[in-house]
């Protein structure tokens, strides 16, 4: 296996932007607000022919509050997860309480410990190290992790005695599963139930997760990456920098996917920030499965006036699979999978051209295009264009003058005759060029003469 290692520290001392320059990538937020990061983040690192995971973490405090045990909490499971501990200290801030107290709590863990220094840009590196050496650790090294500076003299000195750093087999992500959804309708309490642990911070206050959180699931020799994500509010509402931030993320999440469970609140019913995130999931082109949460103690009368509004409000995504669950107690979650199963094959069905264009044929016939200036549309044959999610290419004449209904009309019918559930389909039409468009039609001398003949009898 791969070898694993945690980031910790006190907060805002750059853990997540050294995280994100191992990985080479920005899936962790990285702001100067401290305590950005609250679960842990897990991503894969390839420098100087050394391949390991790396985990950032939220930065442990003094904090006696419910949420900060919370991050403590998933630190100390990182921790318990990692082969080796990068204990990252600021240079410019230098030694404080907090970094003796985590040190501290270090040393009695038996865990490889390697105390780094960050933010040494501008200092000499000597200067800003001195002090550290208090804490009892060993060749304490120097990065500039804003900078990219020193990191892969960090990762060699990991790995100066490690010689099964190396390995040949790479994780496999398997299905893109992006858990969305707006604040507080149990999306984290969703995926620690199809995980079967406490992977991400679930907690009684709305906007808990900021970031988007990957993790690998293996379920019956099938393999996914589940992807916990901010919960997304009306524009209006949204007001911290830190949310801001929390939203892209999000929709960045959205494009990574290949399949969305959309989760909902039962008590709440279908509202209009629910359509807005549906009609963007869609506009994406991502399967979709829709999770009905919190199902669990609601009355007879209750869920009957849920699933009115369901029926009246969700008719524009018809082709999905609608689930009731509830993720606190479990019940119906197990199903999600085989619905994400089919919604991800659907997406990634292929098209033959003869089906494609006998479904064309079909539906001309039974309900032809309308007519524009006296010519009737013709649509000639179709074929694929692409997979996740199905683009069908339809070629014809006067394609740019077709309604929009009647583009509905043709997506519904390919939806219903192959049986794509769960994912929309993109329909572009192509039109064939004019060959006598740039010709010009250069009248006979018997043309001419008919053609003064005729202006001479309108003049008149």
């Amino acid at each position: 296996m791969l070898p694993v290692i945690a980031i910790v520290g006190r907060p805002n001392v750059g853990k997540s932007t050294l995280f994100n320059c191992l990985t080479r990538s920005r899936d962790a937020l990285v702001s100067d607000f401290p305590g950005m990061t609250r679960d842990r983040q897990y991503g894969e690192a390839e420098i100087a022919d050394h391949r390991f995971i790396v985990i950032d973490t939220g930065g442990l405090t003094e904090e006696s509050s419910d949420l900060d045990l919370l991050m403590a909490h998933q630190s100390a499971q990182a921790l318990q997860e990692a082969d080796k501990v990068i204990f990252l200290v600021d240079g410019r801030a230098g030694l404080t309480a907090s970094d003796q107290v985590i040190a501290q709590k270090l040393r009695s863990m038996n865990k490889n410990i390697f105390l780094v220094v960050n933010k040494v840009e501008g200092l000499d590196p000597d200067i800003a190290v001195s002090e550290f050496f208090r804490l009892g650790f060993e060749s304490p090294q120097v990065i500039s992790a804003a900078h990219g500076r020193g990191i892969t003299e960090l990762v060699e000195y990991l790995f100066q005695q490690d010689e099964t750093a190396l390995e040949t087999a790479p994780p496999t992500s398997g299905v893109m599963l992006a858990i969305i959804g707006r604040p507080n309708v149990g999306k984290s309490t969703l995926t620690n139930r199809m995980l079967g642990e406490e992977r991400v911070i679930v907690f009684d206050s709305p906007g808990t997760t900021r970031d988007s959180i990957f993790v690998p699931l293996t379920r019956f020799d099938k393999h996914y990456t589940l992807i916990d994500t901010a919960g997304v509010r009306q524009r209006g509402k949204i007001f911290e920098t830190t949310e801001k931030f929390s939203v892209v993320k999000t929709l960045q999440a959205i494009e990574a996917a290949n399949v969305v469970i959309f989760v909902m609140d039962a008590r709440e019913g279908v509202t209009e920030q629910d359509l807005r995130l549906l009609g963007f999931i869609l506009e994406s082109g991502k399967a979709i499965v829709i999770a009905i949460n919190k199902w669990d103690g609601m009355t007879v009368e209750e869920k009957d006036k849920t699933r009115v509004s369901i029926d009246r409000r969700l008719t524009f995504v018809s082709f999905v699979r609608i689930h009731f669950i509830s993720a606190l107690h479990g019940s119906g979650v197990g199903n999600l999978f085989d619905s994400v199963d089919e919604a991800y094959a659907c997406a990634n069905k292929k098209l033959a051209t003869p089906k494609l264009t006998k479904i064309l044929q079909e539906a001309i016939v039974q309900h032809s295009p309308p007519l524009v200036q006296g010519r009737r549309i013709k649509l000639r044959y179709a074929h694929s264009g692409g997979s996740n999610p199905p683009r069908i290419i339809i070629h014809g004449n006067q394609v740019s003058a077709l309604p929009d209904a009647y583009r509905r009309y043709l997506i519904n019918t390919y939806q219903a005759r192959l049986k794509l559930i769960g994912t929309p389909v993109r329909i572009e039409f192509k039109s064939g060029e004019n060959p006598f468009r740039h010709k010009k039609n250069v009248l006979t001398d018997r043309q001419q003469q008919k053609k003064k003949r005729l202006i001479r009898h309108v003049k008149k």
